[in-house]
């Protein structure tokens, strides 16, 4: 092979690394980017998700809502916050509610029941609500003081 040959190979193949070692930088740089997103959006989730648990709360505490509904939607946002903050002691009168009641008909399946059937299911509800009461209100109050603490609470 000549000298010229060599050289221009030589030329080609630190053209071809050259340009495989920028778009290895680009990509990089683009999974940077993609993470940061990522990190961003779970960081607004859990924002809303704890701006929803304070309403949610409040309206319960308040009397302004139905408590099964407050809280099945209390356990379901605490658990997009943190899965592990449904186990802790003092939040677990949501899930225990949950789990009394998620087998009751809601929505459009309700409208199907007959009149007794939804009667049944009624009393079944409101009676774990009875029953559950004043855990759920403990609970409640217990996330106000679990929010208060701030930024930090999640720790």
């Amino acid at each position: 092979m000549s000298f010229t040959a060599a050289v221009l190979l030589f030329g080609v193949g630190m053209i071809i690394i050259v340009g495989l070692a920028a778009y290895a930088f680009t990509l990089r740089g683009e999974v940077k980017r993609r993470e940061a997103f990522r990190i961003e959006e779970e960081q607004r989730a859990q924002q809303n998700s704890l701006e929803n648990l304070d309403y949610i709360v409040g309206a319960l505490l308040q009397g302004q809502v139905n408590i099964t509904e407050a809280s099945w939607r209390c356990k379901v946002l605490l658990e997009i916050i943190d899965p592990s903050l449904v186990e802790r002691e003092e939040f677990k009168a949501f899930a225990e509610l949950y789990d009394r009641t998620r087998h009751l008909k809601t929505h459009s399946e309700r409208n199907h029941l007959t009149p007794r059937e939804r009667m049944r299911e009624d009393k079944e509800r409101l009676a774990a609500e009875d029953e559950m009461r004043g855990d759920v209100m403990a609970a409640a109050k217990e996330v106000v003081a679990w929010r208060g603490k701030g930024k930090n609470a999640l720790h």
